[in-house]
């Protein structure tokens, strides 16, 4: 691992501003967040703060905001988030040489809005390939070093399929000494054993288990009675 506990502290007079006011950075801003495994799953509805939170490490790290691989550090005129120049990090013992030598720093950010662009700036051509293709070339061929990879909902352009082989290059990588922390909405992703998972709600950031999610429970339901799901949406 290179990170273990991340954390922020608001300008005074603005706590109460965005972002500091979403739930999950205020969770950030006080006892800050502790990372105990290798891999991380930030799980949350949409509007909750998840991507706030991934962008803003990914940004403490060094990563472009724009998304991609180390290489491309500050390659895009994107400038930093509020939040990205407030973040701070407490290394975990084997990431103290990455976190106080820049040079060393190696990582990826994988962003779904910019993915693409970000890919092809890689040389993967992804716009010659199928969406998924173009997301498996970054595994594959870029996902390789130890180092910090921040993923945003992956799983967006992968099939089930595809998926669980994005899961088997997350574990190797774990088992190479990288960090992974990774938003997503996947109850596969994140049953993969050993990671830890953050759930983000109205209240904040709270450690939780596979089998408690509400993503995993609404699936699970869905699959079993879609109708009971369906008659509220259609009828």
């Amino acid at each position: 691992m290179i990170i273990e506990r991340a954390y922020a502290h608001p300008p005074a007079g603005r706590e109460d501003e965005w972002p500091w006011s979403l739930a999950c950075v205020r969770s950030l801003a006080g006892r800050g967040l502790r990372f105990t495994a290798p891999v991380t799953f930030v799980v949350g509805e949409n509007g909750s703060g998840k991507s706030t939170l991934l962008e803003a490490l990914a940004e403490g790290f060094g990563l472009d905001p724009y998304g991609g691989s180390h290489e491309w550090r500050y390659a895009s005129h994107r400038e930093k988030s509020v939040l990205g120049e407030h973040i701070r990090f407490d290394a975990a013992p084997g990431g103290r040489r990455m976190l106080t030598n820049w040079s060393s720093r190696t990582g990826f950010f994988l962003r779904a809005e910019t993915a693409v662009d970000a890919l092809d700036r890689e040389g993967l051509r992804p716009h010659a390939v199928s969406h998924g293709e173009g997301f498996l070339g970054a595994f594959r061929d870029k996902f390789l070093r130890r180092g910090l990879y921040v993923l945003d909902e992956p799983e967006a352009a992968l099939s089930f399929t595809s998926c669980l082989e994005l899961l088997g290059h997350l574990r190797r990588l774990a088992d190479d000494g990288a960090q992974i922390v990774c938003a997503t909405h996947s109850p596969l992703l994140t049953a993969l054993p050993g990671a830890d998972i953050l759930e983000v709600d109205a209240t904040g950031v709270h450690r939780a288990s596979w089998q408690d999610l509400a993503l995993v429970d609404h699936w699970r339901r869905y699959l079993s009675d879609p109708h009971a799901y369906l008659r509220h949406v259609l009828d």
